[in-house]
């Protein structure tokens, strides 16, 4: 909490239709069996897509839009949209959730602005990162903050270590050939404010991986699924991959099937029509 209001808006959030939105009927105390379960129910609920941005929307992170966008519309959203709903849930739940920025590496040592968020939980004086907007090779389960952790999630293992160097957390999947990072993070606190400056340049920046082609992705316990540009891609916890090109007035439906985001048939129309400028 920051002063006498909120942090995350949880109070604004219809917590019902989210939970209904994400399938979840449990246990509704702030525990850890909650985390986990919420966590994984909206990751499999929920994909990751920037449609809007390739439509040259803005990407408002106000509540009410991202209420009406996801669990109305049954949209999917980016690192911004999914953390920050999903961020008013846990506080009107009960949870101590805090904010943090990461720097993009995939797999790569080249310093990238901070650009991507995920949360913090606090329960029982131990923390835990939890992130549900990371996209194909996203957690698909909350890890504690603790150097040197290794967790299975599903058929991937997932784990954290803290550079010597840089005093950074990095988050690593294990790939075929070894670990593979994806992304470093610090332990200051954000704020959606400061989202919202991120938010502006990932949507708008030309050098941004999200504004000139769709990408949508879906993690799931044993395939994930990604579409970036129209190349629609499935694959498997041995790492091998089934690769397609897609056609444009495929998208639409791909984009329901796969990956469980409806757009309206306006957005479909504008969307294909994208592929023909």
């Amino acid at each position: 909490m920051t002063g006498s209001g909120s942090t995350w808006g949880g109070e604004r959030l219809d917590l019902d239709a989210y939970l209904a939105r994400i399938g979840y009927a449990g246990d509704r105390r702030p525990t850890l069996e909650t985390l986990r379960a919420l966590h994984a129910a909206h990751s499999d609920a929920i994909g990751f897509e920037n449609v809007e941005i390739v439509l040259g929307r803005p990407i408002p992170l106000d509540l009410e839009t991202l209420q009406a966008k996801m669990v109305r519309q049954r949209r999917g959203g980016y690192c911004y949209e999914q953390n920050l709903l999903y961020a008013a849930a846990l506080e009107r739940l009960g949870f101590r959730v805090s904010g943090l920025g990461a720097r993009i590496r995939m797999g790569d040592d080249k310093v990238r602005p901070v650009t991507h968020a995920l949360l913090k939980v606090e329960l029982d004086g131990a923390d835990w990162i939890t992130d549900v907007g990371f996209g194909g090779e996203a957690l698909l389960a909350p890890l504690p903050l603790r150097d040197g952790v290794e967790d299975r999630q599903g058929a991937w293992t997932f784990g954290l270590i803290r550079e010597q160097e840089t005093g950074a957390w990095v988050l690593r999947s294990l790939h075929e050939d070894g670990w593979f990072d994806l992304y470093a993070f610090g332990t200051e606190q954000r704020f959606p404010v400061d989202y919202t400056v991120f938010n502006h340049y990932i949507s708008t920046h030309p050098r941004s991986p999200f504004t000139g082609r769709i990408v949508a992705q879906k993690p799931g316990s044993g395939l994930r699924r990604t579409l970036v540009g129209r190349e629609l891609a499935r694959t498997r916890p041995d790492w091998s991959r089934d690769v397609r090109e897609v056609a444009p007035e495929e998208i639409p439906a791909l984009l329901d099937a796969e990956f469980g985001i409806t757009l309206s048939a306006a957005d479909a129309e504008a969307l294909v029509a994208t592929y023909e400028e």
